[in-house]
């Protein structure tokens, strides 16, 4: 008999169903190969003869090993199937011998599971959380990674806020966590939720730890999305209204004083707006006026240039921010700087971004947000205008109301200058 040689493709495929693979596992290996006469060489598919030019591929790019220079008959092995080629061998053995023929199994590749983890670089002081070393923004105090709450199993915010600015002025430091601990008691859907907070001394860091949104803030989501209608820049704006409403009416009175569309996050998923970055949130007497100077430039109400306000600085940059949700462009964009953008304010002269919008309800509404600070409407009076009327409300309310991801629960107030955190790397 004549035999041939011939390039084989060999394939996976289901073993038939007649054969007993448990009795083929039992039996006996065949004997070891002779030492190879060629080397086989890597390839995308498979190994190749430097010898004979021989290819032997898987349908995966595995390949059984150990195979030499194969001679078949090409009448008799015209498959190449490597899982019946044993029942073959041994239905014709009279024709082959263990010199032309040697087959293996293919290799199990490694699990990658253990390279795929990623490890913390740090883990809060009671272990629940952690977090990675992948940065999500940052300030000029401030530092947002991601994190993980092991408890839930869920992802995140982890926040570092530098202290070096305040560690010489002990009544701002006791001020400032009071302040973060009744951030922590607020809970609405609109405000982004504050899980944990503590301080870490040897980084000088006040570390607190928030949820995350799926689609990053307000103003990186609007670029990215130049195509929205009106009706659902209503729907995110009415959002914000009723977060800055819980805001004012919680008791004592809470002023945002940096509202602007950095600091209002979005899961785009299901169109949920939630304003976030309270740090320079002011927590005042509802009787009372705050006394500093914080915030966005193009964004702050004139009278915070004064240092005498109260919480309506909010409903002012909250007519910014509609302003920067309907045109796309930053207010004042058109200043270079910070001084110019002052005298404007200060003089009562609008933005140039207020002459592009076109439509006199929407313009009418902003304007109204933009008044005197005693002619301007409360959240709840703003909640109430014709401009947020026609919207589909059963729509937004199913959408708010979908069952919510897992929340982490809360734990019992601490001490925040108590505590300090566990570094790992």
């Amino acid at each position: 008999m004549k035999f041939s040689q011939k390039k084989i493709c060999i394939k996976r495929v289901r073993p038939p169903t007649s054969f007993d693979l448990s009795a083929l596992a039992s039996s006996p290996p065949p004997p070891p190969p002779p030492p190879l006469r060629t080397r086989f060489k890597p390839t995308r598919f498979g190994l190749r003869s430097s010898a004979a030019g021989h290819d032997f591929h898987g349908s995966d790019g595995l390949v059984s090993q150990g195979i030499e220079n194969l001679l078949f008959p090409c009448d008799l092995f015209p498959l190449g199937l490597h899982l019946i080629a044993i029942p073959l061998f041994e239905i014709f053995s009279p024709f082959f011998s263990s010199r032309f023929f040697c087959l293996r199994m293919p290799c199990v590749r490694p699990d990658p599971a253990d390279k795929d983890a990623e490890p913390f670089v740090e883990i809060d002081p009671t272990g629940r959380y952690g977090r990675y070393d992948d940065l999500l923004g940052a300030g000029a105090v401030k530092r947002v990674y991601r994190g993980f709450d092991q408890e839930e199993g869920i992802e995140v915010a982890w926040n570092q806020v530098k202290l070096r600015i305040f560690r010489e002025d002990q009544p701002m430091m006791d001020r400032l966590f009071a302040e973060v601990r009744l951030l922590r008691s607020l809970r609405h859907e609109n405000i982004i939720t504050l899980y944990s907070v503590w301080t870490d001394d040897e980084g000088n860091t006040l570390n607190f730890i928030t949820e995350v949104c799926t689609s990053g803030d307000l103003r990186e989501y609007r670029k990215k999305h130049r195509q929205v209608s009106i009706k659902a820049l209503k729907k995110w704006s009415r959002q914000i209204l009723m977060g800055l409403e819980y805001l004012h009416n919680h008791e004592p009175c809470i002023i945002h004083r940096d509202l602007n569309c950095s600091n209002v996050f979005i899961n785009g998923n299901v169109g949920q707006v939630k304003i976030g970055d309270l740090g320079l949130a002011a927590i005042v007497g509802k009787s009372h006026a705050a006394h500093s100077i914080l915030g966005t430039p193009e964004f702050m109400a004139p009278e915070l240039y004064d240092e005498d306000y109260t919480e309506q600085v909010d409903i002012y940059s909250f007519g910014m921010c509609v302003l920067e949700l309907v045109t796309r462009e930053i207010p004042y964009s058109e200043c270079d700087s910070v001084a110019k953008i002052y005298r404007k304010v200060t003089a009562g002269v609008r933005p140039a971004a207020m002459d592009k919008v076109k439509d006199p309800e929407v313009r009418a509404f902003i304007e109204r947000c933009l008044a005197k600070p005693r002619a301007r409407p409360s959240t709840s009076e703003l909640l109430r205008d014709p401009f947020f009327l026609g919207l589909d409300d059963d729509c937004y309310n199913a959408a708010l109301h979908e069952p919510p991801l897992p929340q982490p629960r809360p734990r019992p107030a601490t001490d925040a200058v108590a505590i300090s955190s566990r570094r790992i790397a």
